[in-house]
């Protein structure tokens, strides 16, 4: 069958209009967009030492192989020329809100689902905006316009597909479907293209002979569960083009986190490991301050240096609640750090992340009925604020506690 890429026609029929827009290659070309000197250049943002994550490349990379997630290693084989940059993630999250901001003047309901996507419900928009490929067309232009980026779309009737197709279109690409011609779209597509299918389910659907979306489909839902427990029944349901998962515009994160992958393994006891988890500790505290927002739960993330086979290491977390809510940097860390002593053993350790869980809005923090905050938390809020303000404006390694500078592999920024 063929996509609308092109065609004006009315939602009229449609119950829902849902657009999902996701920048291309988002770090990458703000890197470009600072620096055009790079322009059809390879770049390639990420940790920069052998075991370091690529986290963003572009579309000159990714012709070599270079993908998002890969270890910055494999990609200097696979791209010897490529131009490795660190990232920035200030200033993506600067662009970040500025794009958002396009996407809420094309509809109040607008449900970010990372730095650089979201899902946005032009439902009751047409006449105001005009139908659906119209309206997609024009938020494509005016992020071009006002922010000199390229994003890809797709418009459908539901989130699934709108979320495929604006994949399949990318680069710089705009698809629809209609909802008339949703089960005929999906069917040949595989399987792995749906939500919740990973490397580890995808591999029982291949046993099972399940390649396409079409073959699940076609499976008993009851069969399914027996497979894929509760999971299954709802695979199911979005193989048959059946998703009523609403846009939702009241989207709050779920948690902030930072780690970092070694460049060589270290000792779980080793001051080099409680210092990188300090580094991490006063990176979440100053997000958490910028978005005026205060954690109750810490977990403690260890990625062990011993291989499972298939790039597959074990992984470790440990998690501690506090009484009250912080957002104070040495705080974070001091439980994050003393969450190593729950961890046993005397294995190596390649990966360390600190992630904070049980979030409020700052202004929610409710302090004693008969007494205001203590003077030592007091005092440690003028000095966050200050420390905030020179980070501001010098950058966030202007002042720090002399620590030894942690690379940050994949800062968490996304819903969990």
């Amino acid at each position: 069958m063929s996509l609308d890429a092109s065609s004006s026609g009315s939602a009229a029929h449609w119950p829902r209009v849902i657009a999902h827009a996701d920048m291309d290659a988002f770090y990458a070309s703000v890197e470009i967009l600072d620096n055009p000197a790079l322009r059809g250049l390879p770049v390639i943002v990420g940790g920069r030492s052998a075991r370091g994550v690529v986290t963003s490349a572009s579309y000159e990379a990714r012709k070599f192989g270079v993908r998002s997630a890969m270890p910055t290693g494999q990609a200097r084989k696979l791209c010897p020329q490529g131009i490795f940059v660190p990232g920035r993630m200030n200033r993506y999250v600067e662009i970040s809100r500025v794009v958002m901001r396009v996407f809420e003047s094309f509809s109040p309901i607008v449900e970010p689902l990372s730095l650089d996507e979201a899902f946005i419900d032009l439902t009751g928009t047409e006449r105001l905006l005009g139908p659906p490929m119209d309206a997609a067309r024009d938020l494509k232009r005016r992020v071009l316009e006002e922010i000199g980026l390229v994003v890809s779309v797709g418009v459908a009737s539901t989130k699934m597909a709108a979320k495929i197709l604006s994949d399949m279109s990318k680069p710089d690409g705009l698809l629809s479907v209609a909802p008339e011609k949703l089960h005929e779209f999906l069917t040949p597509l595989p399987v792995e293209r749906l939500w919740g299918v990973g490397r580890v389910t995808l591999a029982r659907m291949h046993d099972c002979n399940i390649k396409t979306v079409g073959d699940l489909a076609r499976r008993d839902p009851a069969e399914l569960k027996s497979m894929f427990g509760t999971m299954g029944p709802h695979l199911h349901e979005l193989a048959s083009g059946r998703d009523s998962r609403p846009v939702i515009a009241d989207w709050q994160r779920k948690s902030y986190g930072e780690e970092n992958t070694f460049a060589h393994d270290l000792a779980l006891g080793s001051i080099e490991l409680r210092r990188v988890l300090i580094a991490h500790g006063d990176a979440i505290a100053r997000r958490l301050r910028a978005d005026g927002v205060r954690a109750r739960t810490v977990t403690l993330k260890l990625k062990l240096a011993r291989p499972l086979g298939g790039g597959r290491y074990p992984l470790i977390t440990r998690s501690f609640s506090l009484d009250g809510t912080t957002n104070d940097g040495p705080e974070i860390s001091r439980v994050a750090t003393n969450l190593l002593s729950k961890v046993g053993g005397k294995e190596k350790i390649r990966l360390a992340g600190v992630q904070v869980h049980q979030l409020e809005r700052a202004d929610n923090s409710q302090l004693g009925l008969f007494e205001s905050a203590p003077l030592e938390e007091r005092k440690r809020d003028r000095l966050n604020r200050a420390l905030d303000s020179v980070a501001k404006k010098f950058g966030d390694e202007a002042v720090t506690r002399g620590l030894a500078k942690a690379e940050r592999a994949a800062p968490t920024r996304r819903i969990k």
